[in-house]
């Protein structure tokens, strides 16, 4: 059973103001040392950073990095580390009672395939490597949470579960949260932060998405002999052209995409197939399923057209099939902004002296935002640009340490602080 935002983390929200010179209650204290901690130790975050950045992690292969961050987390003190069924790193930090469970991840997986070089090279303040913002960042918070928490002594009333999890880019499908809130975890967690790339924004609502892999099939033959029967990359052709004219609504918010193409063998052949992946999303579930319903019918249709196209007899014993497979479903969630988890992040981050504001993204927090369960995905401070490219960069800046600060300042105003 899921509680309520307790009395005791609002008021330490409200009671922990670094560097104010008003008393703040000595079980506020440690929170207070553990914040600076992480100011004053920055250069370890960092360092874990770019550590974990030079351990490859595709996907579906995070295996060594999940590895080495279980054993990290047990360096820190950690004593009841797993690694459970999908590949999750989860380390459990009991609470002393009465207070919520809240849940802290960073994702282990990038969406760079095997040999990418992620070696980082440094040119002054700025850090670039693939995956070295999105989500080494949120590693790397993740990381610094637990040790300021543990050489601080900070006491959580509820139970504080760390995770590095496998798939939340594209292909995984966010298989590590289906895992985590399907068997691990469920029914037990109360409140999930996702720290998720750089910057100091929230992401209150879900963005959900369809995706299809969608294969057009026939006999082939040459481009000159085989000549008037069904093309599976004409029939391509007319499925992208019919996806692009689909009219979509500004709001909510609703997109559509062909990613990637696939067919033939040579300029002068009649391709045996053809295969596009298409993504679609919207933060509003009514919305893409209606897009998802058009671009169905866009693909079907296109196999009529070309069918149709050609009538002769050998055209007809020639005709294309169409297979769609579903290769992601990401769920869509409405959570108002005036939630309690998203208030108290954006108190937290009044209280160490920044702005913030929402949006709607998709992560990790799309399955427990899809459940019912309060969740948001901050960032993990710093700056970033380049993400899901081999430019991607990483710049801490004057103020990289009030991201992982924020994020030890929600967990404790979370879970609550003896």
């Amino acid at each position: 059973m899921r509680n309520p935002l307790i009395t005791t983390a609002a008021a330490l929200v409200a009671a922990t103001t670094l560097g104010a010179q008003s008393t703040i209650p000595s079980t506020n204290a440690k929170v207070r040392a553990a914040l600076d901690m992480l100011k004053t130790d920055n250069a370890w975050t960092m360092q874990q950073q770019v550590e974990l950045t030079q351990i490859p992690a595709p996907p579906f292969k995070e295996t060594v990095r999940g590895a080495e961050f279980k054993k990290r987390l047990e360096a820190l003190g950690m004593k009841n580390v797993r690694i459970d069924a999908v590949g999750n790193v989860i380390a459990e930090r009991k609470g002393a009672g009465g207070g919520p469970t809240v849940v802290i991840a960073g994702h282990l997986d990038t969406v760079f395939p095997e040999g990418t070089d992620v070696k980082v090279k440094r040119e002054g303040d700025k850090l670039s490597a693939p995956g070295i913002g999105d989500d080494d960042r949120g590693l790397a918070v993740v990381l610094a949470v637990v040790r300021a928490f543990e050489k601080a002594g900070v006491q959580t009333l509820g139970t504080v579960y760390f995770v590095g999890d496998v798939g939340e880019e594209g292909p995984g499908n966010l298989r590590g949260m289906r895992n985590l809130f399907g068997t691990e975890l469920k029914g037990k967690v109360d409140y999930f932060i996702s720290i998720d790339d750089t910057g100091l924004g929230i992401a209150s609502r879900a963005v959900g998405s369809n995706r299809y892999r969608v294969t057009y099939k026939g006999p082939g033959g040459h481009s000159y002999g085989a000549f008037g029967i069904p093309n599976p990359i004409h029939a391509l052709g007319r499925a992208i052209a019919g996806i692009s004219d689909i009219q979509v609504p500004e709001t909510p918010k609703t997109t559509f995409n062909v990613g990637i193409i696939q067919g033939g063998t040579s300029v002068n052949s009649i391709s045996g197939d053809a295969t596009m992946e298409v993504d679609m999303r919207s933060e509003d579930a009514a919305s893409l399923a209606t897009v998802n319903t058009k671009i169905l019918k866009v693909v079907r249709d296109a196999l009529t057209a070309e069918n149709a196209r050609w009538p002769s007899a050998r055209a007809k014993e020639a005709k294309l099939s169409l297979k769609i497979d579903t290769i992601g479903i990401r769920p869509t969630g409405a959570q108002s902004d005036d939630a309690p988890i998203v208030k108290t992040a954006m108190a937290a981050a009044k209280t160490l002296g920044f702005p913030t504001s929402t949006s709607a993204s998709s992560t990790d927090a799309n399955i427990p935002i899809s459940l019912g369960i309060p969740a948001i995905r901050i960032g993990g401070g710093g700056r970033a640009e380049g993400a899901h490219s081999l430019g991607e960069f990483y710049v801490d800046g004057p103020n990289g340490y009030l991201g992982p600060q924020w994020a030890a300042l929600l967990v404790a105003a979370l879970a609550g602080v003896k």
